[in-house]
């Protein structure tokens, strides 16, 4: 495919959402200065240049309060074991094309940046190469690079996955020679972002390829992708985006941010 009719075909944000958090319940319907999140996800999302914005919901009370605020949700099947799950039944929902680039966005990131979103849809139009398309940035702190629930990406020359972890990768030899290393590597390495861009035809098989061993052992999906020797080309950000919501506590700290504006 290449890059102009890419560009003159868009792409497709979708935005899977589910009500069954065990951490925050009905979290895509929390009220966020009088407004649903997953609502405020999706106008970020359109602020990105999308040809289309799509929820991708699992109960109607989603889809009615996207209606209410103009937003485009579709109703999927409740039972999905993830998101990308959910995002190919989408695409089959919505019959795109194999090469119509999809970027799924999450639903609880109501303070993404839209050119983030734009970036990864640019990077995967420009790589025909590959399959899936994401983004990283360079980590600054150490308690970030050794933290288990920061996942760490290492990618070649040409900006691809090489591998995804949440170890602290890259690692240099004598990193550990006096217990926790006191500053970082050089290159800075790179904590990934997870949004992610696809080729419409690749996501509706991905859940049909058997998952990789080191992606139980991880807990990182997309090392799936590279296992059955896929590509993933990787974005750099200039810098972290803005926080996402699991927690009560982070609900209330966006809320903070989002009033202060």
């Amino acid at each position: 495919m290449n890059r102009s009719a890419a560009e003159g075909a868009g792409f497709c944000v979708l935005i899977p959402a589910r009500m069954g958090s065990s951490r925050l319940p009905d979290k895509p319907l929390a009220d966020i200065g009088g407004v649903p999140m997953v609502v405020r996800v999706a106008r970020q999302a359109e602020k990105s240049g999308a040809s289309r914005v799509v929820v991708a919901a699992d109960d109607e009370r989603i889809l009615q309060a996207c209606a209410r605020h103009g937003v485009v949700a579709l109703l999927t099947r409740p039972d999905h074991a993830s998101g990308s799950d959910r995002l190919a039944e989408a695409c089959g929902l919505l019959s795109l094309g194999d090469e119509a680039v999809v970027v799924n966005v999450q639903g609880d990131e109501p303070l993404i940046d839209p050119q983030l979103i734009r970036a990864v849809a640019d990077e995967l139009e420009r790589r025909p190469d590959c399959a899936m398309s994401t983004a990283a940035h360079a980590i600054d702190r150490v308690a970030d690079f050794i933290n288990p629930n920061v996942v760490k990406v290492v990618t070649d020359r040409r900006g691809t996955a090489l591998y995804f972890s949440r170890a602290p990768i890259a690692w240099w030899r004598d990193g550990m020679s006096g217990g926790t290393p006191p500053e970082l590597p050089s290159p800075a390495p790179l904590r990934h972002i997870g949004v992610y861009g696809y080729r419409a035809g690749f996501l509706r098989r991905f859940p049909t390829l058997e998952a990789a061993p080191m992606e139980h052992t991880e807990a990182l999906e997309q090392l799936r992708a590279l296992w059955h020797g896929e590509r993933i080309s990787v974005h750099l950000a200039t810098h972290a985006p803005g926080a996402g919501v699991d927690t009560p506590e982070d609900l209330e700290r966006v809320r903070a941010l989002i009033a202060g504006r």
